[in-house]
């Protein structure tokens, strides 16, 4: 009776045991440094994107995950661009499931973002960054940014004020907990809508990020048969040296 209970018991610890340790093994959390470099943890990857760095004088940035827990990932990135005026990269954590939807299928996107920066000497955004697209996979109509923290950068924007910053098409719209203004524009190949705080920064956010597609289905023209195709949170880095810490992250679609 001692040895057949055993015998139940053991391979019931192990299967009670296996799917985290599995996880935490399946995990790459050595350190990519390649301008297109992509790793895979569950259902996310972690794009290194460096798309602009031809216009820096010099830099490079690399990039690695520290964790999975569940659904909840762990990552950084440690940039360095010196020159040029444009973005140089925007390292991120894409999600690979759910996407492909049209928004009018969508009932909600609840994610979590915790995150810390080493500095504030940079040019710099932290932000969600979501495609849609007329059809699934198709080009990109539009993309809509939710902006955690603006570091001496600014928004794509169609209209200027007298002082040369960018003018919301919207101001103080209550969103996800917070208020944010609303910028418009286009950065060549779609329309760009830019959520940003109206003040300060966002370093622990959660919320269900959804109602910023209603909202501009409802003030912007945004069409509800669109296909949501990409969803992507990092940091778009211009210029600066700076290491973006993200200690959780995680969303879901529904």
């Amino acid at each position: 009776m001692q040895l057949f209970s055993l015998v139940l018991l053991v391979p019931a610890l192990l299967a009670a045991a296996s799917p985290l340790s599995m996880e935490k093994r399946q995990v790459d959390t050595s350190s990519h440094c390649g301008q297109w470099d992509s790793v895979t943890a569950g259902t996310y990857s972690l794009l290194l994107d460096q798309w602009g760095e031809s216009g820096a004088t010099s830099g490079s940035q690399c990039a690695q995950l520290t964790s999975l827990s569940g659904t909840t990932v762990a990552w950084k990135t440690t940039f360095d661009w010196v020159g040029g005026n444009g973005v140089k990269s925007f390292t991120n954590i894409q999600q690979n499931t759910g996407t492909n939807k049209q928004l009018s299928a969508i009932k909600s996107m609840q994610t979590k973002w915790t995150w810390s920066l080493s500095s504030s000497s940079i040019v710099a955004d932290v932000a969600y960054d979501m495609f849609t697209a007329s059809s699934a996979g198709g080009t990109n109509v539009n993309e809509i940014m939710i902006w955690l923290a603006n570091i001496n950068a600014g928004p794509i924007s169609a209209q200027y004020n007298s002082d040369g910053t960018p003018k919301p098409v919207a101001s103080n719209v209550n969103l996800g907990n917070h208020t944010w203004n609303l910028y418009s524009g286009s950065n060549g190949a779609n329309n760009v809508f830019s959520f940003l705080p109206t003040s300060g920064t966002i370093t622990s956010f959660s919320a269900d990020i959804y109602p910023f597609f209603t909202y501009l289905i409802q003030h912007e023209g945004v069409s509800s048969s669109q296909y949501l195709t990409t969803i992507q949170a990092g940091t778009e880095a211009t210029s600066g040296s700076a290491t973006l810490t993200t200690s959780a992250y995680s969303i879901s679609i529904s």
